[in-house]
């Protein structure tokens, strides 16, 4: 055993308590420490990179970044390790001695996972927890950005602002987002109408495949390089990092959110959004978020927010949207003129005037609470009376919210294969349904999970069909799950995510991964 080793057992041993050691020295652990030691740099402190039960600060770390309580119960299989990676070796060493001890692996960036299983597994596994992986480098030379799996978005924003106002980055709203997760599976945001997805904007990365190895896209199959912008990375392997092209952004953008109820016409606007937002001009973006609130007289009605970003100043919109959308009577005063940094803050929750530090907060405006989401795709308006029949249901129960998020522009000139993600041309917006609750109990969790299932159901003869298409980073179990591993049952829902390349995906799998090492519910499975 060499030096180094010896070292850094001494140093596990000596930081645990008498009790812990009992427990350290009769299970299986010993033996992972030292496999972690032997395949790390001398230099690791292996105390401070692996985590059993026994170790106090275990639970913490665990909980650390869990997102969606359903998955973060009592009964909850709780990983053998959690390695926390403090440099690519780590992820080398997880890797390795996992695959030595039989274990399987669950690779955790942002924790948003809305399925849980970036956490969580109904066999023994090992968590890698890329929470300290999360630097960002910007060249304005290239405009271009290494960032870190274990980045935030927030984080990735924050470090592009401070180099520049002129460049930006198209991908999702929500600052707390990791960046691993978001761009292998997609990444849709503000600025997809006019630069198309985060995914879309990928041209590098660096990952390590389950023999352990590293590679990037000089040194990987092309065809792997394709799998992971969109296809989701865990079924592939472990990333890394991205490298991603930046995309000019004016100096001055705009934005406005305008609230309608039903008693003020919301109907008629939305079906007149429905045939214009994937037309208008690439650079205005106008979203619908959609709740339950009450009206003047205190009876339940629909809410629309038309939450909008343009990128141009105010007096460039006014004109643009008095000839395409008058019906929707934008006025001055509801427009808000700022750079493109103060729109993402703007976009997630209305305010523009906090400092552009609070993006670096992983903890900004989250509230951990228990939580179900689904999608869908539209590719035919909704009529005025069927849109009434959803706010009838929509209206039923423990509302939560849809977001219609409109299509078009630059989408639409992406062939449907460039990605693993198709939904191009055709797609007038994607919807997803949200419901989150804060009580306990099966009786909560039935009741909302109710209102989604119910909702989702009746709006089967208004969204797009074989296959009922879906957005894998509103990741839903219910559409199906592998359950004995075969191509056939993963098709079932591969292809409501991926369509005609989920075929490719099950090829690329099998080559970079042909023992189904990485796999869970929802990953791709090798095409027998």
């Amino acid at each position: 055993m060499e030096l180094h080793v010896l070292f850094a057992l001494f140093s596990l041993l000596f930081s645990v308590s008498s009790a812990n050691l009992v427990s350290l020295l009769n299970s299986n652990g010993l033996a992972f420490f030292n496999c972690f030691a032997n395949h790390s740099p001398a230099s690791t402190s292996i105390s401070s990179v692996v985590y059993a039960p026994f170790i106090p600060s275990y639970d913490s770390i665990f909980q650390n970044t869990i997102q969606n309580l359903r998955f973060n119960s009592s009964v909850t299989q709780k990983p053998q390790y959690i390695i926390v990676p403090q440099r690519p070796a780590h992820v080398q060493a997880a890797i390795i001695c996992s695959k030595n001890h039989s274990l399987q692996v669950r690779i955790r960036s942002g924790g948003h996972d809305y399925e849980g299983l970036s956490y969580k597994s109904k066999t023994p596994f090992v968590l890698i927890d890329l929470v300290k992986l999360r630097k960002v480098k910007v060249s304005l030379r290239k405009a271009t950005a290494w960032v870190q799996a274990g980045a935030t978005l927030g984080e990735l924003y924050y470090q592009i602002a401070k180099e520049t106002s002129t460049l930006g980055f198209p991908a999702g709203a929500c600052p707390t987002i990791g960046v691993g997760g978001h761009i292998s599976g997609g990444g849709q945001g503000s600025l997809m109408r006019k630069y198309g997805l985060a995914a879309d904007n990928v041209v590098d990365a660096i990952l390590v495949k389950a023999d352990g190895q590293i590679v990037n896209r000089a040194t990987m199959d092309e065809d792997l390089f394709w799998a992971i912008r969109g296809g989701g990375g865990a079924s592939f392997g472990v990333i890394l990092e991205w490298k991603v092209k930046l995309v000019p952004v004016p100096t001055r953008v705009t934005a406005f959110n305008v609230v309608k109820t039903l008693d003020e016409g919301a109907t008629k606007l939305i079906y007149k959004w429905q045939n214009i937002a994937n037309k208008l001009p690439e650079e205005l973006y106008i979203r619908i978020i959609l709740t339950v609130g009450k009206n003047d007289d205190g009876i339940r009605t629909i809410r629309a927010n038309f939450n909008s970003l343009f990128l141009g100043t105010v007096d460039q919109l006014m004109p643009l949207m008095d000839e395409s959308f008058p019906e929707l009577g934008l006025e001055y005063e509801n427009c808000r003129e700022m750079s493109w940094i103060e729109s993402v803050l703007y976009m997630n929750d209305g305010k523009s005037d906090e400092p552009i530090e609070v993006l670096l907060d992983g903890n900004r405006n989250v509230t951990k609470g228990f939580f179900k989401a689904k999608s869908d795709y539209v590719t035919k308006s909704i009529s005025e009376i069927d849109l009434e029949a959803i706010w009838n249901v929509m209206e039923v129960g423990e509302a939560g919210i849809m977001i219609w998020t409109p299509y078009g522009g630059r989408m639409c000139k992406i062939s449907p294969s460039e990605t693993p993600f198709p939904h191009r041309k055709g797609i007038l917006y994607s919807i997803q349904y949200y419901s989150k609750w804060q009580e306990k109990g099966r009786v909560a969790e039935a009741q909302h999970l109710g209102w989604i299932n119910k909702l989702y159901y009746f709006m089967t003869p208004f969204v797009s069909k074989f296959p009922r298409a879906a957005y894998l980073n509103y990741r839903d179990l219910d559409i199906g799950i592998n359950t004995i591993g075969t191509f056939a049952e993963a098709k079932v829902w591969g292809e409501k995510y991926f369509k005609n390349n989920f075929k490719r995906l099950a090829v690329v799998k099998g080559k970079v991964d042909p023992e189904n090492y990485f796999k869970n519910e929802q990953s791709i499975v090798a095409r027998s």
